[in-house]
Formats: C-alpha cells, structure tokens, sequence
C-alpha cells in the first residue's frame, strides 16, 4: 500500500511512543497530542496506559496493516497512534513512516526497551546486538551466537525466554546466561538470570526482553563469519558445492546489503544460504525441482540462522515466472539450458550480477559460448583434500569447476 495524496501543510499523525507508567511517563507535548487526537489507535495496553481518554479509540486489528487505509483516510485530521517505548525502533512507526511522508509525523519516542535493558545491565549499547523474536523464528538469533557476544532480544511472548534457553543448550552454549527483564519501566518491572542449562523460569510476563551473554563450549556450533562453511554444515545428497568452490562463488557474487538474490537448481541451499549470512537484511529464494531436496533446504536455513530463506519447487525457468527480480543471481554445476540462463539474464537489473559453475563438459561448453556472447569473466577452479590412502595419506582432486560470472551492462 502506498500513499498518493499530497503533504499536508503540517502534521496531522502524531505518534506517541507509550512506556509501562502510562501518562505519568509523557512529555506535555507527547500528551496534548494525545489529548488533541479526534481518533487514538493502539494495542489494548497502550490504551489502558494512555487512559482517560476523551477521543475516539480503536485497538489495533489482526494484521495491524487492516487499519492504516483508516488512518489514511483521515489525512489532514488529528489522529494519534500509541505505541511501544521507540516507535521507530523495530515498531510501528517506521511501518507508517512508508505510507504517511515524514513531514506529516510529529513523533514522540521514548526510551526503546534495549535502551531500558541496557541501562539497566550497565552494557554500552553500540556493542550490543539488538534483535527481535516478535512475530519473528527463534533460529533468527543462530548467526549473533558467537562467543562473548552480548544480545538483547525482544521476545514474541512469554514462552520465548524458555524457549532460547533451549536452543543454546541444544547448540553448546549452556553456560551462557539468560537476563530476562520483564514489564520495565512500570510498577510490575522484574528482573532474573540463570544459565541456560539451569534455565527454568515459569510465569514470565509476556511483555519481556531477554539479555544473552554468550559462552561458548568447545563444541559449541557457531556459525563462522567468514563464507565456505564446512561441507558438514550442510545436509546433503551429494548435490552441494564444496566450500572452498562457495567461498569463491559467493566472492564472485559480490554480495551488497539487503540485495536479493537466486539460487537456482539450489540443491542443498548452500549458496543461498550463505548468502544471507552476509548480512541481516540480504534475502535468497531457493529455487530447486525436488521436493525432497526443497525440504533439505528448508531444514538447512532454520540450522544455520537463516529461516526467511524462500524455498520454490519447481523446474527453471518455468518456476522463475512471478518470482520478484533478483540484484544477483547463482546457477549450479548442472547448468545446460541456454533458455534457463536467457530467462535469468533477462530478470538481472542493468548492474546485475551472473555467477554459473560447470563441471560437465556440456555444462562447459555452454559457459564457453556465454563467455563469447556476453563477455565476462571466465576461472577455472580446482581443489584437493589429503585423505587416506591405505595407511599412508595423498591427494584426492574433485571435479574441477568452470565459473563464468557477468555484470549486466
């Protein structure tokens, strides 16, 4: 949804970040906003706290983007939206920010709940990683599992402190300690710790961040932060490029942030995958035939942190028709359709980056031919791994791989 309409002379939408002390916690400009409201929008709570209220009130539909053609609707009139702490900090407000222009906002945050927890903990905010689990997988906290790492985390309800106590200890991190801050700011604020493996806590108060200080077992499954993931990683049916051949494939996609990219005849997901660990806001849509090999993948992105990847099944370019255009695209060892990599080049966006590995002598050939219509760049990459030879050791060479990679002019 979008908005067409042109700016008000002045703000009409105010939005009024709201903490656990209700009104007493308002500046009076946050509170005349309120008060000079025809209609106040808000979860139930928000509008408990913000109470007595004298304007028309509507508590927040399922989804909450059921409400914003209202609000839209009322251009021009005094309307307020309540929300949690920091509006604009994992909350409503920059999702209203994309529909209302800014000059039409007059914004009244409050202390974020990382900002309470961290003052609270004494822990200096920059350094931390800020995260949230609200209406968001648990696994999304895999990548920032790293040792000495500091998290604060916003929880989806009161069951989600459990439920990260037991994902650490699953991932060999049971001597990391888990502060869970419940309803800061108000009357009802309550503080306790434990380690994970000790971790039993009941009745913890839906409205909670949990601060993690992260220690890690010497087995513990951290995620590195360098591309080319061991191969064991990864669950495999022998379709998965090896991780040195990864590590320079994703090199040679030259990842930027928040790009989109296609993984094509993905197999294991590998590249994908890999690709949004590069960065939070990097996103991949898994394309591959089998069923099997489609579930194979989904079960690789939740154990490696990253449970937005979009898994499609079905046979390319046929399955690529709707698909949203990729920045950057990967298409595996098995490449052989001209049609496929014609389809591909045609989504790209002037600008756009074309990664293909061969190691068939078709597949080969076929890149030959781009190369020489397109241009590019063409490498030949080869690897051996020492492994036993009878009782003695000695060089084992893979399939050699052919990679072409292209910048759409």
């Amino acid at each position: 949804m979008s908005s067409t309409a042109e700016p008000s002379s002045s703000p009409w939408l105010s939005i009024v970040g709201i903490g656990e002390d209700g009104r007493a916690g308002l500046s009076p400009a946050a509170a005349a906003a309120i008060d000079g409201a025809g209609l106040v929008i808000g979860g139930r709570r928000h509008l408990e706290l913000a109470a007595p209220l004298a304007a028309e009130t509507l508590a927040w539909p399922s989804p909450l983007s059921d409400a914003y053609p209202m609000i839209l609707a009322r251009r021009g009139q005094p309307t307020c939206v309540l929300a949690t702490g920091d509006p604009f900090h994992y909350g409503v407000g920059a999702e209203l920010a994309r529909l209302v222009p800014a000059a039409e906002i007059a914004a009244f945050p409050q202390a974020s709940a990382f900002s309470l927890a961290a003052s609270r903990l004494g822990w200096p905010l920059a350094e931390i990683a800020c995260l949230t689990l609200h209406g968001r997988a648990l696994e999304r906290v895999i990548p920032h599992l790293q040792p000495g790492a500091r998290l604060l985390v916003l929880s989806w309800d009161g069951t989600t402190p459990d439920k990260l106590a037991a994902l650490l200890n699953e991932r060999g991190f049971p001597r990391s300690r888990l502060t869970v801050l419940e309803a800061m700011g108000g009357p009802r604020e309550r503080r306790r710790s434990a380690l994970a493996a000790d971790f039993s806590e009941g009745g913890i108060d839906p409205l909670n961040t949990v601060a993690v200080e992260v220690f890690a077992e010497t087995d513990a499954r951290v995620v590195p932060l360098a591309p080319g993931l061991d191969d064991a990683w990864f669950e495999h049916d022998g379709q998965l490029t090896k991780a040195e051949i990864r590590a320079v494939t994703l090199a040679s996609l030259r990842p930027r942030l928040g790009q989109l990219l296609w993984d094509v005849g993905a197999g294991s997901g590998s590249i994908g995958i890999e690709w949004c660990l590069r960065h939070p806001t990097n996103r991949a849509i898994a394309i591959e035939a089998r069923e099997e090999r489609a579930a194979r993948i989904r079960r690789n992105a939740l154990n490696l942190g990253v449970p937005d990847l979009r898994v499609v099944v079905g046979r390319a370019p046929a399955s690529l028709a709707g698909l949203p255009a990729p920045d950057a695209a990967f298409l595996g060892g098995g490449v052989s359709d001209p049609a496929l990599v014609a389809a591909v080049l045609e989504a790209l966006p002037t600008g756009g980056r074309l990664v293909a590995n061969a190691v068939t002598l078709e597949s080969e050939a076929l890149l030959l031919r781009l190369h020489a219509e397109h241009g590019g760049s063409l490498r030949r990459l080869s690897i051996a791994r020492a492994e036993p030879v009878g009782h003695l050791t000695g060089w084992r060479p893979a399939m050699p791989v052919t990679q072409w990679a292209l910048t759409k002019p």
